[in-house]
């Protein structure tokens, strides 16, 4: 479960991507200017790189868009990979953009952007905390502790 270090066809696309995830992903972080190892990580988390999957609250496909975001970022297919891939690539570079910071902008694509913008933190929702620490987790190459408690301290 690392990081693919040694395979220049690869990239900075961690080895637990699925081979055919990884030129999409790559292609996203490129044209967004967002870290493949963060989208690779989100997809894990999201949808363990199912496009068919579909969450009790609705969201859809690989990067799991709710129906408004998906038609926000004209995501006709939200389970067409590879156009998924691109629309959560966008959504995340506005999020970055928007937040500053990498845990919020997790967090706001999690819970959505009014609670952690009331905050500026990530909120003390369960499943959002356990999501950025998974994923902060991810990205650094190892696992995280599920029970971590992320806040942005200034």
């Amino acid at each position: 479960m690392g990081f693919a270090g040694g395979s220049a066809s690869r990239g900075s696309v961690p080895s637990f991507v699925p081979e055919r995830y990884v030129a999409p992903i790559r292609r996203a972080a490129a044209r967004w200017s967002v870290s493949a190892a963060l989208l690779a990580a989100q997809l894990r988390r999201e949808s363990n790189f199912d496009p068919g999957a579909r969450s009790p609250a609705g969201a859809l496909g690989i990067a799991q868009f709710m129906p408004g975001t998906a038609r926000n970022y004209r995501l006709r297919d939200p389970f067409d990979p590879a156009a998924a891939i691109d629309a959560q690539a966008h959504l995340m570079q506005d999020l970055l953009r928007d937040f500053g910071a990498v845990p919020l902008a997790l967090a706001a694509y999690n819970a959505g952007p009014v609670p952690v913008r009331r905050c500026m933190c990530v909120p003390e929702i369960p499943e959002t905390q356990a999501y950025v620490a998974d994923i902060l987790g991810l990205t650094s190459g190892g696992a995280a502790d599920p029970g971590l408690p992320v806040r942005l301290v200034r």
